[in-house]
């Protein structure tokens, strides 16, 4: 026969009575100590986590990525590395505007939400059912979420909103139209296509760069509910396209999407006639033809929709090797902003999450903060550089071409090159009488000498190029003597 479980508390307190408070006698009131029930309640005010401010309502699945193409050329990410390579995923789709209560059937565009969990990192592929939006400039996004959710005044929907901020964006009527069009409301999520919308970069082995939009195209064929058929369904079942979802994977009639991609050279983007990089436009097919890359499939659902799917953070800032982003104003925003909001919605360490936690190996600088997991850098050094050869350091192997910006470029520019370091620091000293300049060598002395001396050694490398005075009396009082031709490395 096997063995029950124990019931305990979270510190492993096993529990006798889960059904009975501690009282002051059988009708007397509760009392303080009774620690199983402060713990029931105090967790239980607290189950709820803030909802997603955009795309609270939605439902999730896992799968796999299998390559079918080689697109080695345009990319080194390892996931496109040869052709039949799996990578799991997972995938979360969504209303925009609505909240976690409202109806799957609602005329809203779908966020479309991939989490590929590759050997190099997580890369998330943040998007929507549509291949355009509503803004090209970030400034504009709580302005239009706004108009989106519920008039200030009476908490009720508002059309006068959404359609007074149309009436002055012209550049969202790409979109507007897309969402009043057959396709504004999508009979399922296995049904309707998704798209990265932005423009993002591929860069392959020999560093060179191609811009790249990405296509989820729905083996399941699109299809979509009247205005009449989605009233008629909202009102029967609010969690329709939730449940259509869950069935389909249930009774193993998985769902698939053919991923593709759209490639524009850099010297193609120049000629462009209008901003490639515009996310209420998009590339015509006819010259930036779609080229298969893979098939993704949902073969699995959740065991647990609020650890597994609630808790999911998805982030354009979550890229791996190969792919990059790109002048994109709308998503240059989003890099910064989606992470945000995980940090305030989920806590500043929601990557230690397990659904968001990396499959493969991975190290940081990153300590503390609420709900650290494991050991949390256990003794290793918390800053970087450092002389622990063990410690992860930087690779430059890994480092993108520069971004081109018209006349500038992005990059991470070598902020020491072409800077004198030493000359004000050797002014300051030569400024200081004698006495004060002997009791500068003897503070550093009495700190410096309590590291080794191969920290030493550097640092009075640099106290020489400021003044060899300096140097020679932090090194005598040191008792060391140091090469004053070149820093140790």
């Amino acid at each position: 026969m096997e063995e029950r479980k124990t019931l305990t508390t979270k510190d492993g307190y096993p529990i006798a009575d889960n059904d009975n408070s501690l009282t002051a006698g059988p009708r007397g009131p509760v009392v303080i100590h009774d620690f199983h029930l402060q713990e029931k309640l105090a967790h239980f005010n607290r189950e709820r986590i803030p909802e997603r401010v955009v795309h609270a309502k939605g439902a999730g699945a896992f799968g796999t990525f299998t390559v079918t193409k080689d697109i080695t050329q345009y990319t080194k990410a390892d996931l496109f590395g040869e052709v039949g390579k799996q990578t799991p995923i997972l995938a979360r789709f969504s209303t925009v505007g609505g909240s976690k209560g409202s109806a799957d059937t609602e005329r809203d565009p779908r966020g479309f939400a991939v989490k590929f969990y590759t050997e190099e990192g997580n890369w998330d592929m943040v998007g929507n059912n549509t291949p355009v939006f509503f803004i090209r400039d970030p400034l504009k996004f709580p302005d239009f979420i706004h108009t989106q959710k519920r008039c200030p005044a009476n908490n009720l929907k508002d059309p006068l909103m959404r359609w007074d901020y149309w009436s002055k964006s012209p550049e969202a009527l790409h979109q507007v139209t897309i969402l009043y069009s057959d396709r504004g409301i999508p009979k399922s999520h296995r049904h309707m296509n998704g798209y990265g919308s932005h423009t993002y970069s591929f860069i392959n082995e020999e560093n060179q760069r191609v811009w790249v939009k990405f296509h989820f195209k729905t083996k399941q064929g699109i299809e979509n509910f009247t205005e009449e058929e989605a009233a008629e369904i909202k009102a029967k079942e609010p969690d329709f396209t939730t449940q259509d979802l869950w069935d389909a994977i249930d009774r193993g009639d998985y769902p698939q999407w053919r991923f593709c991609i759209q490639v524009m050279t850099e010297e193609q983007a120049e000629n462009h006639p209008d901003n490639p990089f515009d996310l209420t436009k998009v590339w015509k097919h006819s010259d930036y033809p779609l080229i298969e890359v893979g098939t993704l499939e949902l073969n699995r659902n959740p065991e647990n929709y609020f650890a597994q799917i609630e808790q999911a953070a998805f982030s354009p800032s979550a890229i791996v090797p190969g792919i990059g982003f790109s002048p994109d104003k709308t998503l240059l925003a989003r890099v910064m902003s989606y992470a945000d909001a995980h940090r305030y919605r989920l806590g500043t360490n929601y990557q230690q999450l397990p659904v968001n936690l990396p499959q493969c190996p991975f190290a940081t600088y990153q300590r503390d903060g609420a709900m650290a997991y494991g050991d949390n850098g256990g003794s290793t050094a918390n800053y970087e550089p450092n002389s622990d050869p063990s410690a992860p350091k930087p690779n430059a192997d890994y480092q993108e071409p520069p971004l081109p910006l018209g006349d500038v470029a992005v990059d991470r520019y070598d902020h020491r090159q072409g800077n004198d370091e030493f000359s004000q620091a050797g002014d300051l000293y030569r400024l200081m009488p004698e006495d004060a300049k002997q009791r500068l060598v003897d503070n550093i002395v009495g700190s410096l000498g309590e590291v080794p001396q191969e920290i030493q050694e550097k640092q009075l490398w640099q106290f020489h190029q400021a003044d060899s005075d300096y140097g020679n009396r932090v090194a005598k009082g040191l008792g060391i003597k140091v090469d004053r031709s070149a820093p140790a490395t």
